[in-house]
């Protein structure tokens, strides 16, 4: 519990000296860790977590429950991947990352439009996509840039942490 609390924090913390830099951020960089290397729960967990705390500091409203969903999604696909042969590569790990700095800003655009129903349109539903294309971008290749520069070693750490305290093992059955 304490491990996945101390991730969750550190995930929290990181979003907080890159707010001026929209969508770039270790977040999400840090949930895929705890999934690769926890399990999907844990994954999970540290999303949610992570977004509720990092939004005590950024400011809370009617997206902190899609943030806390999308990012649990993250950390728990990721948990529920580590096993395929193409996650086992770094590539594998950096097409992840690249598809969910999309797939998580899809997401959020969704609470976008479902909070102003009244002016739902095509022309609004589209005018949000291709506004957010920027941000899922810098959101996509930051979550790359943070995978190819720090997964290997993060990897190593929380293995090591995992192996010596017998925490959070996975059964591969």
């Amino acid at each position: 519990m304490v491990l996945l609390a101390m991730l969750a924090a550190i995930a929290a913390v990181g979003r907080v000296p890159f707010a001026g830099l929209p969508s770039v951020q270790p977040t999400s960089f840090i949930i895929i860790m705890a999934g690769l290397v926890f399990g999907a729960e844990s994954g999970f967990i540290v999303g949610a977590v992570a977004a509720i705390v990092s939004n005590f500091f950024l400011g809370q409203g009617p997206w902190t429950p899609w943030q806390m969903y999308a990012w649990g999604m993250m950390g728990m696909s990721a948990g529920f991947l580590h096993n395929t042969w193409w996650m086992k590569k770094l590539w594998g790990k950096l097409i992840f990352g690249f598809i969910w700095g999309y797939l998580f800003g899809w997401f959020m655009n969704m609470w976008i439009i479902v909070s102003n129903m009244e002016a739902l349109s095509w022309e609004f539903f589209a005018g949000i996509y291709i506004s957010s294309i920027y941000f899922d971008l810098a959101h996509a290749l930051s979550n790359v840039f943070f995978l190819l520069v720090f997964g290997a070693s993060w990897i190593k750490i929380l293995q090591r942490i995992q192996r010596k305290y017998g925490l959070l093992e996975q059964r591969t059955e």
